[in-house]
């Protein structure tokens, strides 16, 4: 079996003996590119190589390149492929293991340290806890509180893409170090402000962005669920604010029905601004009662997410697993068969009574209807359940006649139920309906109040006659605008 010994050339001024020992005793030496700082001690030295530069120039992306990378690997002998900094990445590497498992050749991985040691070094800066990466794989989320070190920032373009990605976390001013390789192989490094990150000299593969952590939350000017956590464990931790350490779950529970209001007025006046806002406040609530149960080593945000990603992508088996749903109805049909296993509901009754009590009335007679139509218990069309409407009314004016209290009270609840079905059944949102029923006769009482004063009167001392009349005339006022 052939083997393939892939050796990182790190920095010249960082080379370690071994890898050193491993090029000089190759029997094929591969190099990435000559043209790096790191290869030129190689060149120097005269010892014989084979470069990849000639297939930068001759292939189309880079799935092309590590491709034609791997395959002049499998050379049939035993081979060293050296790579600046600490190695190849990811991409390339899958290549190149892809190649060798199809050629029988073993891959073997020799350690060494890559841009990011050799600029940390040369800024003064502990390595530690540091995030590396390259600078055309950034992760998709950054921690402003863990320092970052971006590698290989060749040209001022993706200096530039960088510079953007990193303002969502810091600020313009924040500082940064810029990192360049000079002609000696050590690092010249210079502080900047993060916004004149694509304005310097010096873009090269060996060229580095250090980025110091954030010292506090309030370094920074864009955030995430993670930075107001931060600030909701100071705000509730000794020393910090007085009232948020006092609440309790009970005592803020009101306040997080409101906030969810608040988001479907901002909804329904289409207003952006407004949504973005009350949304973050919806977050303060949801972050204020898991910290509260972090405090109890109950539960923590962390948690509360984990638990409702398992749940989509548990009832998304369409998504992310092998289940077929092509139309709305079959993702509805799967979600409450997937929903009734995972709460162990072994009937439709404890389904229904599984429907929270605190509820909107309206809002809860839809759902049990719904979850009663599941089981097949229901009207067939919305004309046959209006039929039921009369014969409620008729039997709360019976009631009504009988001046029996308590049977009002069910028969006023059996017309309201009724009406909720007819609502089900025609698609709509009896909540937004009564609503919008109760805007217009706010708007219309508005209108008859303008009426009585443009006549000079008042509401008080008139009839209801009078008042009727003047609403009338405010009905046909609407409709005619």
């Amino acid at each position: 079996m052939n083997h393939l010994t892939i050796v990182p050339l790190s920095t010249p001024a960082s080379l370690g003996v071994s890898a050193q020992i491993a090029i000089l005793n190759a029997d094929r030496l591969f190099l990435q590119t000559d043209a790096h700082h790191s290869a030129q001690w190689i060149k120097a030295s005269g010892v014989a190589y084979t470069s990849m530069d000639d297939l930068y120039g001759e292939c189309f992306d880079f799935d092309e390149l590590n491709d034609a990378i791997a395959a002049r690997l499998m050379c049939g002998h035993d081979a060293v492929y050296a790579v600046p900094g600490r190695g190849p990445g990811q991409a390339q590497l899958s290549a190149i293991r892809k190649a060798a498992e199809e050629r029988g050749v073993a891959v073997k991985l020799m350690p060494g340290t890559g841009y990011a040691e050799a600029a940390c070094a040369e800024a003064g800066l502990a390595f530690g806890s540091m995030t590396i990466c390259a600078a055309n794989d950034l992760p998709e989320r950054i921690d402003p509180f863990i320092p970052l070190c971006i590698e290989e920032i060749d040209t001022p373009i993706r200096a530039g893409e960088i510079k953007l990605a990193l303002g969502e976390y810091y600020p313009d001013e924040y500082t940064v170090y810029f990192c360049s390789m000079n002609n000696c192989g050590t690092y010249n490094v210079q502080q900047i402000p993060l916004y004149e990150l694509d304005r310097q000299d010096g873009y090269f593969a060996a060229t580095c962005c250090i980025v110091p952590p954030a010292a506090a939350q309030e370094n920074l000017t864009r955030g995430d669920t993670d930075g107001l956590i931060y600030i909701l464990r100071r705000l509730r931790a000794p020393g910090g604010c007085p009232w948020d350490a006092e609440q309790t779950h009970e005592s803020i529970r009101s306040n997080l029905i409101e906030e969810a209001y608040e988001v479907i007025d901002a909804i329904d006046h289409n207003d952006p601004d407004a949504l973005c806002e009350e949304l973050g406040d919806l977050l303060l609530q949801i972050g204020l009662h898991a910290v509260m149960e972090e405090e109890t080593s109950t539960f923590t945000m962390r948690d509360v997410a984990t638990g409702v990603i398992n749940k989509m992508i548990y009832r998304h088996p369409h998504v992310f697993g092998t289940v077929k749903a092509d139309t709305s109805d079959q993702v509805l049909f799967n979600w409450e068969n997937l929903k009734k296993k995972e709460k162990h509901h072994e009937s439709y009754t404890e389904i229904m009574q599984a429907i929270p009590k605190s509820f909107p009335a309206l809002m809860r007679a839809a759902k049990v209807q719904k979850k009663a139509s599941h089981a097949g218990f229901d009207w067939s069309d919305a004309k046959e359940a209006l039929y039921k409407l009369p014969e409620e009314v008729s039997e709360l004016a019976e009631a009504m006649e009988q001046s029996d209290a308590d049977h009002i009270d069910e028969e006023l609840g059996d017309v309201l139920f009724a009406a909720v079905n007819v609502t089900r059944l025609l698609k709509r949102d009896p909540e937004g309906l009564l609503n919008a029923s109760t805007n217009k006769f706010i708007a219309r009482f508005s209108a008859m109040e303008k009426l009585i004063a443009e006549d000079s009167r008042t509401l008080e001392g008139m009839t209801l006659a009078q008042m009727d009349e003047y609403w009338d005339r405010a009905k046909a006022q609407m409709q005619k605008n």
